[in-house]
C-alpha cells in the first residue's frame, strides 16, 4: 500500500471513530460545565452541548453548586493512595535480590523527579469529572543527561517520558470493549501547532482551526488556546493554526509479529514500523497507555465519573432552592391585584408601593390589595434536606467532611464506622488508582530493560535519609513484578499514625530482645511520627555495614585491606561472610581462586581486633 493510500486510510478510520465517540464527548463536556457552574445547559439534538434560556423572566435562575466541593472532598481523600512499592525478586539468589532492591531505588528515584503525585491528581481528577483518564509512558531519546554533540545537536542518553491524558484524545477501535488490551487498536490524536510539528517531525503541514474537543476542522474563529471558558461555561474550544497529529498503535498480529505503529501528521505519513516499546510481560510489546477509570461500566470502554450521577440530583437541588426563593419573593413583596383602570398601572409597576406613597384610584372603584398568600410549605425543607443527602449517598462521601461539623454526640467507636464505610464506598476507586500505579512502575522498568544501554547515575533517598546515588544499566534490570510494601489506607491522618506507634511502643513491640529501642527503629519511628529524620541523622550500624559492602567491592578487585580501630567488627565479619556466601562470590572464586585467601586474612584481622577489644575491656 502506498504512502497516500495508508494516510486516506487512516484518515477514514479515525473519522469513524470520531462518529462512534460523539455521544461520550458531549457527555464529558456536560460534566465540565457542571462542575464550573454552568449548570443550564444541556445535550441538544444535534448531540452538542448547548445552554438553555428561562422560560419566563421573573424566574430565578442561580446556580447552587454542590459538585464542586463534593469533588473536592473525593479528591482530598484519594490523594492519600501512595502506597509504597516494592519488586519482587525473580528469584531467592542474592543477585536477584540486589536487582529488586535497586529497581526499588530506580521507581522512588523517577516518582520523586516526576513529581508523579501531581501527575496521579491530574489523572484521578480526569477520572473523577468526565470518568476516565490516560498515563501515556514512552521513551524519549531527546531527554536525560547529554553524552555528545553532532552536527551541532546533542544526544542524551533518553529517558522516560509520562503525561496524563484526558479521554478527548483517545479513540478506541471498539467502544464496547472494557479492557485496554482487549482492543486491536487504539488511536492517539492530539492537535500540535503547525510550529511544534515542524521541529518534531521535520514536516510542512497547512495550518487549520480545530476544535479541542471533538478535533473536527472547523471555520470558527474563537479565541486561541485551550478550551474556552467564558463566565465559567465550557462550551467549545478551538485551537488556531494547528494541525492534527494521529498515532495509531495496532497489537501484534501474525502479518505483524512486532505490532505496527503509524504516525500521520495533518495529511503527511510521518512513520510506519513496528511497536516501538517492550512494555509488556514476557518481552512483549504493546500500547503505551494505562487507562484509569473512576467507576467501570460493564461492557463499555469509557468509565462513568461520580459527576454524571451527581448531575440529575444538582438539577433538582437548584429547581427546589430557586422555586423556594421564588415562593419567598412572592411572601416578601406581594402580588398586587388592582381593579381595571382604577389606578395608573405604569407608574404602579415602575414604583410600587413604596412606603409613604400616596395612591391614587378612581372613585367609586376598589382600591388596589395584597392577594392572600400562605408561608412557604415545609416540603421545600423536606425535599431540600432530602437531596442534599442524595448528594452524599452518590458521592460515597459521608457530611462528616461535607459540613466539617463535630459530633460530640457520638462515640469514637461510632466514628470509626462511619470513616470505615466512606473507605468502603470508595474503595473501587482506590483499588483502580493503586492498580494503575502498579502497571506504572512495570512499564518505566520495562522502558529502561530495553534502552538503559549505556550506565546512567539516579540520585535517591537512603532509609535513613541520606542521598545515595545508584548506578545502573539495562543488564541490571531482572524484575519487574510489582507489589505493594504497605496498602495505605485513604483515612489514616498524621494523628491516627502517630497513636498506632505509641500503642506499638507501649506494647514493647518495636523492642529487641533486651527491651530497648536500638538507634535506627527510634529514627524509624520519629520518621512515622510525621517528624523527619531529625537532622539527617543516620544509624551507625548501618553505616558499618555500608562500609563493609564497600570493602567486599575492594577485595573483590584483589586489594588488600587494614582493618580500622573504629570498625564494629561484628558487624563486618558478618557482612564479609555474608558476601562469601553468596553466588556472586562463587562467581569470582572460580575467576580468580587467589581472591578466597585475600578475604579470609581479611576476615581473621577483624577477628584478632576483635579479640584484642575483649581483653582490653576485661582489664
Amino acid at each position: 500500500m502506498d504512502n497516500e493510500a495508508l494516510v486516506s486510510e487512516i484518515l477514514e478510520d479515525f473519522k469513524k471513530r470520531q462518529n462512534e465517540r460523539k455521544s461520550f464527548e458531549a457527555n464529558w463536556q456536560l460534566c465540565m460545565n457542571f462542575l464550573m457552574g454552568n449548570q443550564y445547559c444541556q445535550i441538544g439534538f444535534a448531540g452538542e452541548v448547548e445552554e438553555y434560556e428561562k422560560q419566563y423572566f421573573w424566574q430565578e435562575r442561580e446556580v447552587y453548586n454542590h459538585i464542586a466541593p463534593t469533588l473536592d472532598i473525593r479528591l482530598a481523600k484519594l490523594q492519600k493512595v501512595r502506597p509504597t512499592m516494592a519488586v519482587m525478586p525473580s528469584s531467592t539468589d542474592d543477585n536477584d535480590i540486589k536487582t529488586a532492591k535497586l529497581c526499588k531505588k530506580i521507581l522512588n528515584s523517577i516518582y520523586s523527579r516526576y513529581d508523579m503525585s501531581n501527575l496521579i491528581n491530574e489523572a484521578t481528577r480526569w477520572s473523577e469529572v468526565t470518568g476516565t483518564s490516560f498515563y501515556k509512558i514512552t521513551w524519549n531519546s531527546s531527554k536525560g543527561d547529554k553524552i555528545a554533540t553532532k552536527d551541532g545537536s546533542s544526544i542524551n542518553l533518553g529517558d522516560v517520558e509520562i503525561s496524563v491524558l484526558s479521554p478527548f484524545e483517545i479513540y478506541p477501535d471498539n467502544t464496547c470493549t472494557q479492557k485496554l488490551d482487549d482492543c486491536q487498536s487504539i488511536i492517539h490524536a492530539k492537535a500540535y501547532h503547525v510550529d511544534e510539528i515542524k521541529r518534531i517531525y521535520n514536516v510542512d503541514v497547512k495550518g487549520e482551526d480545530i476544535n479541542v474537543f471533538s478535533l473536527d476542522n472547523t471555520s470558527v474563529g474563537i479565541g486561541g488556546l485551550g478550551y474556552i471558558t467564558l463566565s465559567s461555561k465550557v462550551i467549545s474550544g478551538v485551537k488556531q493554526n494547528h494541525a492534527l497529529v494521529i498515532e495509531k498503535y495496532i497489537k501484534p498480529t501474525a502479518e505483524y509479529p512486532n505490532g505496527r505503529f503509524i504516525i500521520v501528521a495533518g495529511e503527511t505519513l510521518v512513520y510506519d514500523g513496528e511497536l516501538p516499546f517492550v512494555n509488556k510481560p514476557n518481552g512483549e510489546r504493546g500500547f503505551p497507555f494505562i487507562k484509569q477509570e473512576s467507576l467501570e461500566q460493564t461492557g463499555c470502554f469509557w468509565g462513568t465519573g461520580i459527576v454524571d450521577r451527581l448531575i440529575p440530583v444538582q438539577r433538582a437541588y437548584n429547581a427546589v432552592k430557586n422555586r423556594k426563593h421564588e415562593f419567598l419573593n412572592r411572601v416578601s413583596m406581594g402580588v398586587l391585584t388592582v381593579e381595571d383602570g382604577s389606578v395608573d398601572l405604569d407608574n404602579l409597576e415602575e414604583e410600587g408601593l413604596s412606603p409613604g406613597k400616596i395612591l391614587v384610584y378612581r372613585q367609586g372603584s376598589s382600591a388596589p390589595r395584597y392577594m392572600a398568600t400562605n408561608n412557604v410549605p415545609t416540603d421545600f425543607d423536606r425535599e431540600e434536606e432530602a437531596l442534599l443527602s442524595e448528594f452524599m449517598v452518590i458521592s460515597g462521601v459521608s457530611d462528616i467532611l461535607n459540613n466539617s461539623t463535630a459530633y460530640t454526640s457520638l462515640s469514637g467507636v461510632a466514628l470509626q464506622l462511619l470513616i470505615e464505610q466512606d473507605e468502603s464506598r470508595l474503595s473501587p476507586t482506590t483499588d483502580r488508582i493503586k492498580g494503575c500505579i502498579r502497571e506504572l512502575g512495570g512499564h518505566i522498568l520495562r522502558l529502561y530493560k530495553q534502552f538503559a544501554t549505556l550506565p546512567r547515575l539516579f540520585k535517591v533517598m537512603g532509609d535513613n535519609g541520606e542521598v545515595e546515588v545508584v548506578r545502573f544499566m539495562a543488564s541490571d534490570i531482572s524484575s519487574e513484578d510489582i507489589v505493594f510494601e504497605t496498602d495505605t489506607e485513604i483515612s489514616e491522618s498524621l494523628a491516627q499514625r502517630r497513636s498506632m506507634v505509641f500503642d506499638l511502643l507501649e506494647a514493647g513491640l518495636l523492642s529487641d530482645e533486651n527491651g530497648k529501642l536500638s538507634n535506627r527503629m527510634r529514627l524509624k519511628a520519629l520518621d512515622l511520627l510525621g517528624f523527619g529524620i531529625w537532622e539527617n541523622a543516620q544509624d551507625i550500624n548501618e553505616l558499618h555495614t555500608k562500609k563493609a559492602a564497600n570493602e567486599n567491592l575492594e577485595l573483590a578487585k584483589g586489594k588488600e585491606l587494614k582493618v580500622c580501630e573504629i570498625d564494629n567488627h561484628e558487624l563486618h565479619i558478618t557482612e564479609h561472610i555474608t558476601y562469601m556466601l553468596s553466588n556472586e562470590y562463587k562467581n569470582l572464586i572460580e575467576q580468580d581462586n587467589s581472591l578466597e585467601e585475600i578475604f579470609l586474612k581479611h576476615i581473621r584481622l577483624h577477628k584478632q581486633m576483635k579479640v584484642m577489644e575483649q581483653d582490653m575491656s576485661k582489664q
